[in-house]
């Protein structure tokens, strides 16, 4: 047994729980209110299909759940991603500032929708986790790591990308607020510039990744990128 499937089943939940936590202070403490019923929704959605995925990789590859709480990573945090946290940020804490001073009015089945795409979103992600227990944020290829070309790689070579954009871009509407929606939109740029990085990384370090990309030509967006 390797080390990082050591990782013990409290350590493991503790993590999402946390996550969980803090998600519902940056939801309901701007909202002032707990009758904030988007964010209800949104943060039932999260914490069922995070502790489910928690649940399902502590039985099945609790290696990957180890890797993705490291908190060493092999190089600096790349300025990309320390904006796309602060974006993240932005787009969590002013929906519920929108709900206090009623700055939006958004239908409730555009809310019932948008979470529908959030929803979706966070499944592809759980689909890339099953196909690749190298899957990461963090730009480096790991010893023994191989080119993945099964699940939702054999549509797109950035699938978790897709699915983080997906989740994004559908969580300002599904919390109930316009205004979030354009920061929400600056993923776009940012990831596309990402993977720009990753691919350059990936080509020359993991083998069997050029060809792969020859075979699948779009790298985010079925027929669009």
């Amino acid at each position: 047994m390797t080390e990082n499937a050591n990782l013990s089943k409290p350590k493991a939940y503790l993590v999402p729980l946390m996550i969980m936590l803090v998600f519902g202070l940056v939801l309901f403490l701007p909202a002032g209110s707990w009758k904030y019923w988007p964010g209800w929704m949104w943060w039932t959605i999260i914490a069922v299909v995070t502790l489910y995925i928690t649940a399902y990789f502590v039985h099945h590859d609790r290696s990957l759940l180890a890797r993705r709480m490291k908190l060493q990573q092999a190089e600096p945090q790349p300025a990309t991603m320390r904006i796309l946290s602060w974006l993240s940020l932005l787009t969590f804490l002013l929906p519920g500032f929108d709900y206090r001073f009623q700055w939006s009015a958004v239908p409730w089945g555009l809310v019932i929708l948008a979470n529908g795409l959030v929803l979706l979103g966070y499944i592809i992600i759980f689909r890339v986790f099953k196909a690749n227990s190298y899957a990461s944020t963090v730009i480096q290829v790991e010893n023994e790591q191989q080119v993945i070309t099964t699940g939702p790689y054999a549509i797109v070579r950035h699938p978790m990308y897709s699915g983080l954009l997906l989740m994004m871009l559908g969580t300002p509407l599904a919390l109930g607020s316009y205004w979030a929606l354009p920061f929400a939109l600056l993923f776009i740029p940012l990831i596309v510039l990402r993977i720009g990085k990753e691919e350059e990384v990936l080509r020359r370090d993991l083998a069997g990744y050029p060809e792969y990309g020859r075979q699948i030509r779009y790298r985010l967006i079925p027929l669009v990128w």
